[in-house]
């Protein structure tokens, strides 16, 4: 089951006749898409009700997967800077499927991390995998950052 997504509303520009949206990550503007503003919006989603520092995300980091390049979407690390969570954004017209869960599996292959989230900006879907058992459980929602200390 997939949570319903609550509504923010990243910062957004005019430039040169194209739209842009905010990248707080990146720190810097970037065309704004229906992929990117699911991504922004999943960014300040996770930074300001799950209290994710940004410092910790990456967006759009390259990865090595079958001798080909690809690009995760938000890759969320620890504090000791190892990758914790792969988010995969998809427009919010693209249901979340199982070829959308493949897709974040196949990346995991590559980065070993404990949580995936899968998101059109409209639903949320988080799941917790065992990388021992090779299986996933879903979560009612992303878990909280929590700062070690």
């Amino acid at each position: 089951m997939a949570t319903k997504v609550p509504y923010t509303d990243p910062a957004t520009r005019e430039q040169d006749g194209r739209r842009e949206v905010f990248d707080p990550v990146r720190r810097r503007w970037v065309a704004l898409t229906p992929e990117e503003w699911v991504r922004q919006h999943t960014i300040a989603l996770l930074h300001h009700r799950y209290g994710y520092p940004l410092e910790l995300m990456q967006v759009e980091g390259a990865i090595a997967l079958g001798g080909l390049t690809r690009r995760c979407d938000i890759v969320v690390h620890s504090a000791e800077g190892r990758p914790q969570i792969i988010v995969e954004c998809k427009r919010p017209d693209v249901p979340l499927t199982q070829k959308v869960c493949d897709q974040a599996c196949r990346y995991n292959t590559a980065l070993q991390v404990p949580l995936l989230i899968l998101t059109n900006g409209n639903q949320l879907v988080t799941l917790q995998v065992d990388l021992a058992g090779g299986t996933l459980s879903q979560l009612q929602e992303p878990p909280r950052y929590v700062k070690k200390s």
